[in-house]
């Protein structure tokens, strides 16, 4: 008979794999800035703040913070590999942006900077177990959280065009998916307040913003085909 803990890792293992979707998602991106050897437009604030969110959850789920949580460090370590690789192909094609390579150098600089100052200060200047799990994962959580919503910025301008032409529908999907199975995960053999907190909040933004899609999804211009389009201009030249 499988017990509580097995079934806990079971769920932590697709969150794993769900994770990883996760982190992948932007390798059609970064395919694209390869091929064309430069970033365009994108901005680079994204994966700069993801390398930051993995690093501190990382360092969560050790055995030195939180015990029966090497789960959440396992995928956020190949999370910490992929952005940096995204990180590295950016720097490598930004040449035409102003300052870009200066400030990613220097947000990178930063951030491991901030994470050997939690890393010291949790294992030296905190000695109670409860105390160490409470001040990294409140940290964790102000960062899962704003990933979790950085989604949510285009609703207002959904709601304002009726088009979802600017929210990226498979995005949120499959932030609901990891958020939902992650939040699980939380409240199975042992509850993990600060896996279920962010991961909770995430659920509730990621299915927020499925909601207001599927709301305004029917009133989205959809584009004409190129048949369509040339019918439409030749029936434009007989006029």
């Amino acid at each position: 008979m499988v017990d509580a803990q097995q079934v806990r890792f079971i769920i932590g293992v697709i969150g794993n794999v769900i994770s990883f979707g996760l982190f992948a998602a932007p390798a059609k991106t970064f395919w694209r800035i390869f091929k064309k050897k430069s970033v365009e437009e994108f901005s680079y604030v994204p994966y700069v703040a993801t390398v930051m969110n993995c690093m501190l959850w990382v360092f969560y789920g050790l055995p030195v913070v939180h015990k029966d949580s090497i789960l959440v460090s396992t995928i956020n370590g190949v999370g910490l590999v992929i952005e940096l690789f995204y990180v590295g192909i950016y720097l490598l094609y930004c040449g035409h942006k102003k300052n870009a390579r200066r400030n990613i150098v220097s947000f990178l600089a930063l951030e491991v900077v901030a994470v050997a100052g939690i890393v010291l200060v949790t294992l030296f200047a905190i000695k109670n177990e409860f105390a160490k799990q409470t001040f990294v994962g409140v940290i964790c959580d102000v960062f899962n959280i704003a990933m979790y919503g950085a989604p949510s910025l285009a609703i207002a301008k959904v709601v304002k065009t009726k088009s979802v032409e600017y929210m990226p529908f498979l995005l949120s999907l499959v932030c609901f998916v990891n958020a939902a199975i992650w939040t699980s995960y939380s409240l199975i053999y042992k509850i993990d307040i600060y896996v279920l907190a962010s991961n909770g909040m995430g659920t509730l933004l990621a299915l927020s913003q499925l909601i207001v899609y599927f709301m305004y999804y029917k009133s989205t211009p959809k584009e004409k085909k190129p048949s369509e389009v040339e019918i439409s201009a030749s029936g434009t030249d007989r006029v």
